[in-house]
């Protein structure tokens, strides 16, 4: 048993390209005009228009907070064990008893949190690997910095309160 040829011969009307060539030329110039004489536009001008995603979209991390901005995350470490990215990283500390007004279902507190948003793939896991639905993901999508250590996320920057997913 030999090697069988699965090639073909091409015709002649894909051998004359000039063809295909021409229907992207039309296809660019009916685009020019619809533009151009139309005000038919089908991109976004960026900066002023921002494009709307649906709810179910995962952006960047938040931690919320509650009434009396006491953070929800009880340093379970379950987002961190759950992350296949492996982007985040807590240290948890006993919280004072004495502003401590909800006793042992707010136990621990992170120290601090850090997520690292360049190695994150946004899957959503820790959101719902959170007992305590302290950790969500918002719908901000403007991740732009400019060295990789702006792109570490601390507690103070994830800290907010939740006002849905925008």
């Amino acid at each position: 048993m030999g090697t069988v040829n699965v090639s073909r011969e091409y015709t002649l009307k894909e051998k004359i390209y000039v063809i295909a060539l021409f229907q992207g030329m039309i296809l660019t110039l009916k685009r020019f005009i619809d533009g151009f004489f139309f005000r038919k536009h089908y991109t976004i001008m960026y900066p002023e228009q921002k494009r709307n995603y649906s709810q179910n979209f995962r952006g960047m991390h938040f931690i919320s907070v509650d009434e009396n901005k006491t953070e929800n995350c009880t340093a379970c470490y379950l987002c961190q064990t759950v992350c296949p990215a492996e982007c985040i990283t807590i240290v948890a500390e006993e919280r004072n008893p004495a502003t401590n007004s909800y006793g042992v279902r707010k136990e621990k507190r992170p120290l601090s949190f850090d997520i690292e948003a360049l190695k994150c793939c946004f899957c959503g896991f820790c959101e719902e690997a959170c007992p305590m639905d302290a950790i969500k993901l918002s719908r901000n999508y403007e991740l732009s910095v400019t060295s990789r250590q702006e792109a570490v996320y601390d507690l103070k920057h994830l800290k907010r309160e939740v006002k849905g997913r925008g």
